[in-house]
């Protein structure tokens, strides 16, 4: 008999989402949902009441066959670990008593971090023999499933947290140690393409082929990187990036390979080239496309024979490098222009890897949004939630930037809003770098287009940026806009209402 033991909390039976005023599982329910446990025992306190008696109600709704029973432990200070301790002492007896054969798990999601405390030393000395499970919200976590841990306090790396304990491997999407990679490292999406993509780089990491990035600007090649290195056999070594595009290029050949005091006017010391940097590692090249032919040239030979030759020396040295290559170019245009090597192409080509823009996995737009507002929830003051229609707006532009257009729109709606609540007309999408429409940056009319509300995005948007050059001075900001300050005051006052 599978039995959980867990606290009820603020956030139990369902807590309000980041969409609206959607209502999301909260701890406890999601872990149900997700484990078949035969009964449930829930930890009350006097301020949890409702939430104890609204969450064994839910627990009844959604799944009659389960037996929930509830626990009293009158703790009018919450944080009091010797009354915490005694009431689950003076409880687990008699639980014990009761069902001397079953499988004890204990859930740390729900109640204070005090009576998560005592759960965890009561279950390390022994005095209750269980599981501790953790759940994270499904928001956070990759896949259809939400993450449950089990903290293992037996391990001599005492503690030590194995996930997706209770996941159907048969099931999962990708293999639990790159799962486990992408949630460290921070990408997010569950779209066919960009899993596929995952898979594949997880395949070539291991090896010491080189593998080339495709993907426009902004759809997270340094994150494929950052994937590809950590499930390498050098992830003990260093990760060095270079953003190519970065770098003058009469010193490209300097900082990749290194150069000698005196080799050229000003090297007035030795310099440790990028290649040496990343002895036993990965040297991760951005923007590879900005490489100069010539340096291309040079590139091609460390590929083949692992041989560097600093500037100014002539006597090469062997170094032990993986390279990683990213470029957001049209690789063959560049090809038959003559800007890019087709042996270096054919070299880096061994394992290529394409990310798809944002545009092509819509379905992934809810949960990046979603991630990028609940990390921005914790630097401010008010948290703020989407509206749905905000949320419709984020899910229909096609984001020529990629995720990282669609960060920057997050953080500047939410930081420049003062609603709670973030509607659609608190998305602030520019229409160009400019500020101004051309034949490309305007809506096609189609169906469904409203040109008043075109017209008042484009008001709103103007406005916006002109309070952004002139650091929220209004004054100056109709100066620029050629409006009087009055009318920017005005629609100042209506955002804030």
């Amino acid at each position: 008999m599978k039995i959980l033991l867990t606290f009820t909390g603020f956030h139990d039976p369902y807590t309000i989402g980041l969409i609206g005023e959607e209502e999301l599982s909260g701890p406890i329910l999601s872990l149900v949902n997700e484990v078949a446990f035969d009964r449930v025992i829930l930890f009350s306190t006097p301020r949890t009441d409702k939430h104890t008696r609204l969450t064994k109600d839910a627990l009844r709704s959604l799944h009659p066959a389960l037996i929930v029973e509830t626990l009293e432990i009158p703790l009018d200070d919450p944080t009091d670990y010797p009354l915490i301790l005694r009431g689950l002492r003076d409880h687990f007896r008699q639980i014990s008593h009761a069902y001397p054969d079953g499988d004890i798990y204990i859930s740390v999601a729900s109640g204070t971090p005090q009576m998560h405390a005592c759960w965890l030393l009561l279950v390390a000395s022994g005095e209750i023999p269980a599981h501790i499970l953790h759940i994270r919200p499904p928001r956070f976590v990759t896949g259809e499933r939400p993450l449950i841990s089990e903290v293992d306090l037996t391990s001599p790396d005492f503690p030590i947290v194995k996930p997706n304990i209770f996941a159907d491997t048969a099931t999962d999407l990708i293999h639990p140690d790159l799962n486990t990679a992408i949630r460290e490292i921070g990408i997010i999406g569950e779209h066919p393409s960009l899993i596929k993509a995952l898979e594949f780089a997880s395949i070539l990491a291991p090896t010491d082929a080189p593998i080339l990035l495709m993907g426009e600007t902004g759809t997270g090649k340094e994150l494929f990187a950052k994937l590809i290195h950590r499930l390498s056999n050098r992830s003990q070594g260093p990760l060095v990036p270079l953003n190519c595009a970065a770098i003058p290029k009469e010193l490209v050949e300097s900082i990749l390979f290194g150069h000698k005091k005196g080799s050229f006017t000003g090297a007035i010391s030795d310099q440790t080239g990028k290649f040496d940097a990343a002895h036993k590692g990965t040297l991760f090249l951005d923007e590879l496309g900005e490489l100069p032919v010539s340096t291309q040239s040079k590139l091609l030979r460390v590929l083949e024979d692992g041989m560097v030759e600093p500037l100014g020396t002539s006597k090469p040295h062997k170094v032990d490098v993986r390279i990683v290559a990213a470029t957001n170019q049209d690789i063959y245009q560049a090809i038959k222009d003559g800007t890019f090597r087709q042996d270096l192409y054919y070299r880096l080509n061994v394992g290529e890897v394409r990310i798809s823009p944002l545009r092509e996995r819509k379905s992934d737009i809810p949960k990046i949004a979603l991630h990028i507002l609940d990390r921005l929830n914790n630097s401010l003051k008010k948290p703020k939630r989407f509206s749905t229609g905000a949320f419709k707006r984020l899910q229909n532009h096609p984001w020529h930037g990629n995720v990282r257009d669609l960060e920057n729109v997050i953080e500047r709606s939410a930081l420049l809003s003062h609603n709670v609540v973030l509607t659609d007309e608190d998305i602030l999408i520019p229409y160009n770098q400019e500020g101004v429409f051309d034949g490309e940056t305007l809506p096609e009319p189609q169906e469904g287009f409203v040109l008043d509300e075109f017209l008042s995005d484009a008001r709103r948007q103007l406005i916006t940026k002109a309070l952004e050059t002139a650091k929220g001075n209004q004054s100056e900001a109709a100066r620029l806009l050629g409006v009087s300050p009055q009318a920017v005051h005005k629609f100042l006052k209506n955002r804030s209402r």
